[in-house]
């Protein structure tokens, strides 16, 4: 007989994909927003940084399809964009929880607009200047340091993960998606699913994937980093249980081993 293990009780790999700097704040947050969830929520993450300029490598040697969750950080440019849409195709087509925060956001929808909507061509502006007609392309008025008000569709991931139909949150960044490119890509099946008041699209999902979602916003920011912002804590639920579902199938496994081997004998 085999038991299905609790979320508390199982500890959830996280790739944390991004170029590790003092200097960018989300990034010296993450120990305290996972110290937090530990703490606060039982959701335990065991967190790997893992560099941009490596993401690649990892994803074709099959290691970052090991993990529970794939957060895709904010930092851009990245010193691989080849490495970050890389991490981002694994988790999109392996099923692995996915979050991508303001350059993942715009790195998510770039990997979509290539991997599944067959643009090769699609450019990001901030990696390639010279782009005639960029897919993320500068913003008509630049967010960094700037809150605004993000209203999620309803019945979507987004509100889902917000806990709320609207929202304030927390931006610092200069790129998004060209409003021109969006309809080839929910053709194609993405969901954008968050919107700010002059409808400009703040949050994007994949629906029929058990979890993935990116921000424009950055969630890291909210607060003092001791109480994780809903998007954050909706990630870490989805990894802790997509590592209860890895045990438990483990577990039937070895069950049906001993059986044959019982039978067999």
């Amino acid at each position: 007989m085999t038991t299905t293990p609790s979320l508390t009780s199982c500890i959830a790999r996280i790739a944390l994909v991004g170029d590790r700097s003092p200097h960018v704040k989300s990034h010296t947050r993450i120990p305290l927003l996972l110290d937090a969830l530990a703490a606060r929520d039982g959701l335990v993450l065991d967190a790997y940084w893992i560099p941009t300029a490596r993401a690649s490598a990892e994803a074709a040697a099959g290691a970052l399809a090991g993990f529970d969750a794939v957060w895709v950080l904010p930092g851009s440019p990245y010193a691989s964009e080849a490495g970050a849409l890389a991490a981002i195709r694994v988790a999109r087509e392996e099923g692995i929880p996915f979050l991508g925060t303001c350059g993942g956001f715009q790195h998510a929808v770039l990997e979509y607009a290539r991997g599944v909507c067959g643009l090769a061509g699609a450019a990001h502006a901030e990696n390639d200047p010279g782009a005639e007609d960029p897919l993320i392309a500068p913003l008509a008025c630049s967010l960094v340091g700037h809150e605004g008000l993000v209203r999620a569709e309803p019945g979507s991931l987004a509100e889902s993960a917000l806990g709320a139909e609207r929202s304030v949150e927390r931006y610092h960044c200069d790129y998004g998606p060209a409003p021109r490119h969006l309809p080839a890509l929910t053709e194609r099946g993405l969901r954008l699913s968050g919107h700010d008041e002059d409808g400009q699209v703040r949050m994007a999902e994949l629906p029929g994937h058990p979890f993935f979602l990116a921000t424009l916003f950055q969630p890291e920011l909210a607060g003092d980093g001791t109480r994780p912002h809903p998007v954050v804590k909706a990630l870490a639920t989805a990894a802790v249980a997509h590592a209860a579902r890895r045990a438990d199938g483990v577990a039937g496994r070895r069950a049906a081993t001993l059986s044959a081997s019982r039978s067999a004998g």
